[in-house]
């Protein structure tokens, strides 16, 4: 199996985060320059791992604001 792409590592440890309680619904994540600089990634590397965690329904993103821990889905 070959190794996980960043953008599945950077997903991962978010949601390992919200999944342990670490970050809370309406958390805001890190910014993008935040996270470029704690993980050595581009900004194309966290788009995908944002995306990927918006379809998962985990995070809600607002235009100009940031990036929110979504409320769980009942």
């Amino acid at each position: 199996m070959p190794p996980a792409a960043k953008w599945e590592k950077l997903a991962a440890h978010i949601r390992q985060q919200i999944e342990s309680g670490e970050l809370r619904p309406g958390d805001r994540l890190p910014s993008t320059a935040q996270l470029k600089q704690e993980h050595g990634v581009s900004d194309s590397v966290i788009r995908y791992a944002m995306h990927a965690l918006r379809t998962e329904g985990l995070v809600e993103s607002a235009h100009g604001v940031g990036v929110f821990v979504a409320e769980p889905k009942a």
